[in-house]
């Protein structure tokens, strides 16, 4: 007898992993947002001249989520800065699509020729690093353009990464001047090697001094028609650095309410005469998968690396390192459950972490853990989950799954 088909019908549930009902998800505050941004406002008080004030969107809005922030900084900053040439039209997209005016956008990472030739005609700023750009001039001849290329000359000032150094700068710069027709030179940028490490400034205010020779030699060669739109302070240069603050500030993880490090919170107290207050704008929740008693004895997780010496009521949560969650975490770390620490036992897993739930909940009922963030009086910061995976909160944020779902919250 042959086999008989059955239809089944299929409801939409998502169309990813971030989408499941149980997975973890980030919330993301539109108002802590806006709120560093007012603090990077207010630096230099009422009177000073006006700079530019840009945002550094680059590693998914530092984990955030490109797609989220976007729509709450847009019309706050004055710069959206973006390490890809996609990530810049993504932008434009945005701004058509809402017929807003266009932001300026810059892209600080590679370029390649042809998508110099798209970003061009989008009106996106790019960076030029290397000489390996002579080639690129040639493609945007080629493609006949109706205005030319903005970009920034990008200058190595002492951290070795890209950029044309003082001593090639005369050589491996000159067909800039070449170029005019198609790369037009509107700014010019350098980066900070160590001003988040120290709270001593001499190798910074070196680069600066290398930066500012570096300018002279552009504007003597170059002559452009406009002052040079000059960067090079990020977050922490833009805190405790005022000679580095220039025509635009590049602030990167600091809007999100991360400080770059202790010695920088420091030197701000130093700097600015009180400790400016940054809001943390991400918190990571997810909500119990199981809920059960262990009794004493029993192991927890691979490796049985952990034993209950009672017993323990834990909490089963449905995120684990693939997620982004640390592994180098397990046994250190802690989430919040109703406002109480509540250990990580054993080894973080690809998709679940095992916590004490035993003194924050009195019965198995589902509940909702706090992995980065506050609950209550208590709170789990970036900087606390980097310590215990022995890292930076940097990478903490940045590594956050792209796949999780990404809500903004008031």
């Amino acid at each position: 007898m042959a086999g008989r088909v059955v239809e089944v019908k299929v409801e939409s549930i998502g169309s990813g992993p971030g989408d499941a009902v149980h997975s973890s998800w980030l919330e993301l505050s539109a108002s802590a947002l806006r709120h560093n941004v007012a603090v990077f406002r207010g630096l230099e008080g009422q009177g000073a001249a006006p700079r530019a004030l840009g945002v550094v969107l680059k590693g998914n809005a530092y984990g955030h989520g490109l797609a989220q922030v976007l729509p709450v900084v847009h019309g706050e900053v004055d710069v959206l800065y973006v390490i890809a040439p996609q990530d810049a039209l993504k932008v434009r997209e945005y701004e058509r699509a809402r017929g807003l005016a266009p932001r300026q956008v810059l892209v600080l990472g590679a370029v390649a020729p042809d998508e110099a030739v798209v970003l061009a005609r989008a009106g996106v700023d790019a960076v030029v690093a290397d000489r390996g750009w002579a080639d690129a001039a040639a493609v945007l001849r080629a493609a006949k353009l109706e205005r030319p290329l903005r970009v920034h000359v990008h200058i190595d000032t002492g951290l070795g990464r890209e950029g044309f150094t003082l001593e090639g700068l005369p050589t491996e710069a000159r067909f800039l001047t070449e170029a005019r027709d198609v790369l037009e030179v509107v700014g010019a940028l350098s980066h900070f090697a160590n001003t988040e490490d120290v709270t001593e400034q001499g190798y910074a205010l070196a680069q600066v001094a290398a930066f500012e020779k570096g300018l002279a030699f552009l504007s003597e060669q170059l002559a452009p028609a406009q002052p040079l739109q000059r960067h090079i302070a990020a977050s922490a240069a833009t805190l405790v650095l005022p000679r580095a603050r220039y025509e635009a500030l590049r602030v990167g993880i600091s809007l999100y309410g991360l400080w770059p490090s202790p010695e920088t919170r420091l030197s701000a107290r130093l700097v600015l005469g009180e400790v400016p207050v940054l809001k943390p704008v991400l918190s990571w929740r997810c909500r119990s998968q199981v809920v059960k008693w262990l009794p004493a004895g029993s192991y927890v997780g691979y490796g049985c690396t952990y034993r209950c010496p009672e017993p323990t009521r834990i909490a089963v949560l449905p995120v684990g390192y693939y997620d982004g969650y640390p592994r180098l975490a397990s046994g250190k770390a802690h989430v919040l459950v109703k406002g109480r620490r509540c250990p990580v036992l054993g080894r973080v897993m690809m998709n679940h972490l095992i916590v004490d739930v035993t003194r924050a909940t009195s019965d198995e009922r589902p509940v909702t853990a706090t992995l980065l963030g506050r609950d209550g009086e208590e709170s789990v910061p970036a900087e606390s989950l980097a310590g215990w995976a022995q890292t930076i909160h940097y990478e903490v944020v940045t590594q956050l799954g792209a796949h999780l779902k990404r809500v903004v919250v008031a």
